[in-house]
C-alpha cells in the first residue's frame, strides 16, 4: 500500500515520502481500516517537527484523524463489525495519511451518516474539543457572546458552530478575508480580520464595553495577553491550545481584580479519567449533525499525492477551512 512517511523530523515538506509498505495488521484493541478521508490537523504538523507531546518512533504516518471502512479487527474489538464506516483517531505510527491505517476500538465511533468520508474525517478531535471547552469547562449559556480566534481553522471552526447551536452571540476573529469568508459561512455573527481591526476594540464597542464572555484561544502568545483585555466580569478564558509558537502566561493578578477564569482544556485526558464521556459527547454531536446544525467545512479535498503539500500549508498558515485527504 501507499503510505506517507516520516522518518526524520523537519518541516512537512522536507520530510514526508511516500513510500510502498505493506499494509498494517490490527493488534488485539485495534481495527485495520481502508482510509475514506484524513483531515490535516496542526498536531500533524508538530509531530513531523518533533515538537508534539506524542512522538512516534520514526518511521511513522501521521494523520491522527481519519474516516475508513473497516477490513480487520483484532482480538477483542466486538462491538464494531468488517463493513462498518467508523472515524475517530490513527493509531501511530500507522495514522491516516496512508491507503490503510490502524485505529484503537476504544476511541473510534459509528460515522454520521448525514456528512460525507471528508465532512466525517473531520468530525473528531475539532469538534469533541469544542463541544468539552464550551459544555463541560466553560458551561457557555444561550445569550452570551463568545470570542473565538483562528476561526477559521480546525478547532476554531467548530467552536464557530457549536457556539451558534448553544444560543451565543459568535465573534470570530481570522487572517485575511478568504478565512473571514469561512467565519461568516460557518455562522459567526460579527467576523474579525486581524490584520486590519484591533479585536480588542471591535469586542468591546460590540458588547458595550462589557466584553466577551467566553473566550476560546487555541492560539496563545499575544492573543491569549490581549484576550485578558476584553474579556466580561465573571468571563472564562478557555486555553485550548498554542498554535501561534507561543505558550499563554497568565498574570493571575489581573485575573483576580476583573474577576474571570481561566480554563485549560486537555481534550484527551477525558479517554483516561472520564472515558464514558467520549462516546456520550459523540452521540451528542451525531444528533446536532443530523440536525443540520454542525458540519464540518471541507474547503479542500486532496488526492494521496498532494498530502504534504496540503500539511506543508496548514503548517504556514495557508489554509483556509478544513483541508481532508479522500481516497
Amino acid at each position: 500500500m501507499r503510505a506517507w512517511q516520516v522518518s526524520e523530523l523537519g518541516e512537512p515538506r522536507d520530510v514526508l515520502r511516500l513510500v510502498d509498505i505493506a499494509e498494517p495488521e490490527p493488534a488485539a484493541g485495534q481495527l485495520a481500516v481502508r482510509v475514506l478521508g484524513a483531515a490535516a490537523n496542526f498536531p500533524d504538523v508538530l509531530m513531523c517537527r518533533g515538537e508534539y507531546q506524542v512522538k512516534p518512533p520514526l518511521p511513522f504516518t501521521p494523520g491522527v484523524e481519519l474516516c475508513g471502512e473497516v477490513v480487520a479487527t483484532g482480538e477483542g474489538v466486538t462491538n464494531i463489525a468488517t463493513g462498518d464506516r467508523v472515524l475517530g483517531g490513527g493509531s501511530l505510527p500507522h495514522g491516516g495519511f496512508a491507503d490503510y491505517a490502524l485505529m484503537a476500538a476504544e476511541s473510534t465511533f459509528a460515522a454520521p451518516d448525514s456528512l460525507s468520508d471528508a465532512e466525517a474525517s473531520a468530525f473528531y478531535i475539532g469538534y469533541q474539543t469544542g463541544w468539552f471547552g464550551l459544555h463541560r469547562r466553560a458551561q457557555l449559556r444561550a445569550g452570551e457572546t463568545l470570542l473565538v480566534h483562528a476561526a477559521a481553522g480546525g478547532v476554531g471552526s467548530a467552536a464557530i458552530q457549536l457556539g451558534k447551536a448553544a444560543g451565543a452571540r459568535v465573534i470570530g476573529v481570522v487572517g485575511g478575508e478568504a478565512k473571514a469568508e469561512v467565519a461568516r459561512a460557518l455562522g459567526a455573527d460579527i467576523v474579525i480580520d486581524r490584520r486590519r481591526e484591533d479585536f480588542v476594540a471591535v469586542v468591546k464597542e460590540a458588547t458595550g464595553g462589557r466584553g466577551a464572555d467566553v473566550i476560546y484561544d487555541p492560539v496563545g502568545g499575544e492573543v491569549y495577553q490581549r484576550s485578558t483585555k476584553c474579556i466580561a466580569f465573571e468571563g472564562r478564558i478557555l486555553v485550548v491550545g498554542f498554535a501561534g509558537g507561543q505558550i499563554q502566561s497568565a498574570a493571575l493578578n489581573h485575573a483576580l481584580v476583573k474577576n474571570y477564569s481561566i480554563l485549560g482544556l486537555h481534550w484527551g485526558l477525558y479517554a483516561a479519567r472520564d472515558p464514558e464521556s467520549i462516546p456520550a459527547c459523540h452521540k451528542a454531536l451525531t444528533e446536532m449533525a443530523a440536525a443540520g446544525s454542525i458540519k464540518p467545512m471541507v474547503s479542500e479535498r486532496l488526492s494521496l499525492e498532494q498530502v504534504a503539500d496540503g500539511v506543508q500549508r496548514l503548517a504556514d498558515g495557508a489554509t483556509v477551512g478544513r483541508v481532508a485527504f479522500v481516497a
